[in-house]
Order: C-alpha cells, then sequence, then structure tokens
C-alpha cells in the first residue's frame, strides 16, 4: 500500500513549533521518542489502523507495565521498563496519526487521558504490591494511596476545563498557566517546578527509578530501596495534590 514519505509525514505530524510546548511534550518525547516514534507512524499510515485504535493498546501497554511491576525480581522492573517505552512511542505516534489522516476528535483526547490516568495509577499500585513482603501489608496501602493522588492531580488539572466550559470560557491558554495573582506564589511555584519532583510519579520516571532500586535490591539482599522510593511517591503525591490545587486557584486560570 502506498503513502506518505517520511518526511511528508514529519511536516504534518510534527509541525514546527509541537515539540517546544511547555506544557504538552514529554522531556523523553523531545529528547529521543518523536525521533521514532514518527516511523512507527509511517508504518500505521499504510494501514487501517486508527488513531484511537493505538491510543487503545497503548492503555494496555501501560496497565500490563503496572501489573509487571508488581512482579518481584529484576526482570520484571526490566520488562515494566520496556513496556512504558512502547506506551510512551504508541502516545507520540497517536497524536501524529491522527494528525496525518484528519482524524482528531474529542474521543481521542479523551482516551488519551483515560490512559494516562490508568498507566500512572497501575505503576503506583504495582510499585506497592513489588514492596509488600505480605499482601496486603503498609506498603500495598501506600501504592494505592499513591495512586489515588497521582489521579487527583489530573483531575485537578482536567477540572479547570470543566469549570471553565461550564463557565462559557475557552480553554486554558499555556500563558495563564504561570500568571499568578501573587508574585511571591508564582515564584514559589517555579522553585519547585525547577527541582522536577513532581516527575517522580510519572510513568517513564518512576519506571527507570523503580528499575535502578530493583537493582540495589538485587545487590542488598532486600526490598529496602523499592520502599523508599515507595514512601518517596507517597509523599510526592500528597504534597503535589495540595500544592496544584493552590497553584490553580492563586493561578489566573480561572479567571
Amino acid at each position: 500500500m502506498s503513502g506518505p514519505s517520511v518526511a511528508e509525514l514529519r511536516r504534518v505530524a510534527q509541525p514546527d513549533g509541537h515539540l517546544q510546548r511547555r506544557n504538552g511534550e514529554h522531556w523523553a518525547g523531545v529528547l529521543y521518542m518523536r525521533r521514532m516514534s514518527i516511523y512507527v507512524t509511517w508504518l500505521m499510515a499504510r494501514t487501517p489502523v486508527t488513531p484511537n485504535q493505538l491510543t487503545w493498546v497503548m492503555t494496555v501497554a501501560g496497565v500490563v507495565a503496572g501489573v509487571v511491576l508488581a512482579l518481584p525480581g529484576l526482570w520484571a522492573a526490566v520488562f515494566a521498563a520496556l513496556l512504558v517505552q512502547v506506551y510512551l512511542l504508541l502516545d507520540c505516534s497517536d497524536g501524529e496519526l491522527a494528525r496525518w489522516t484528519g482524524k482528531t476528535s474529542l474521543v481521542g483526547v479523551y482516551l488519551d487521558r483515560v490512559g494516562a490516568y490508568f498507566t500512572e495509577a497501575a505503576l503506583l499500585a504495582g510499585l506497592g504490591w513489588r514492596a509488600s513482603a505480605v499482601l496486603p501489608d503498609w506498603y500495598t496501602v501506600l501504592g494505592v494511596a499513591a495512586a489515588l493522588g497521582a489521579i487527583l492531580i489530573k483531575a485537578e488539572t482536567d477540572l479547570v476545563e470543566v469549570a471553565r466550559a461550564k463557565g462559557g470560557l475557552a480553554a486554558a491558554t499555556e500563558a495563564s498557566v504561570g500568571q499568578f495573582r501573587s508574585g511571591l506564589l508564582g515564584l514559589g511555584r517555579r522553585v519547585l517546578s525547577a527541582t522536577k519532583f513532581h516527575r517522580i510519579v510519572q510513568p517513564v520516571e518512576l519506571s527507570l527509578l523503580a528499575l535502578a532500586t530493583a537493582v540495589i535490591d538485587l545487590v542488598t539482599g532486600d526490598l529496602t530501596p523499592t520502599r523508599v522510593l515507595l514512601v518517596a511517591c507517597f509523599a510526592a503525591a500528597c504534597l503535589q495534590v495540595v500544592l496544584h490545587l493552590v497553584s490553580i486557584l492563586a493561578s489566573r486560570r480561572l479567571a
């Protein structure tokens, strides 16, 4: 089946400025994954596969990564990290295919968000299961609680658009995200953002950290490193739920 060249596809699927979006592109996408995803999109453009079907496969890969991470041993952590890379690859490719085929839709946006919710929750719950010596124990509870925190953080962001839509306002712009009624709060947000602590609960970073702690677990002969990571994820999730809510209420996103 004939199809576009990679160069033609890139002009439409990865338009100028797309990778420079401040809040829309993961660092791994900019660093390496977009260089790979365009070839997957090139292959998919020659098939009947739809963008939404790719998004479903992406979601399955992310959830299975969480299930695999729950298993003991180093190889489970390796496989989970690889599955998260597949998740990221498809997360890039589904949007590229949608832009090329013109099949962008609200359903696609919705499914993409659902996939992100499920994947983060599955990985954090899986980490809690992995850290548990006897199931269930307090580490299992911490994993589920961290997963709930990750979902709440995403819900806080998405509810901004719900509130704006109900108020008859257009979607918030990227510029409004960084606009605060208080200069001190704006400075505090920039300082916290610079630490990147919030990324510890995100799929790519979490899977790599879980792999690193699995290696240390193997060396030390116990689960202490994985448990430390889990506690850090729980603390980061709880802190972010509060700080993100304050950030939204203090910004001009609801104005």
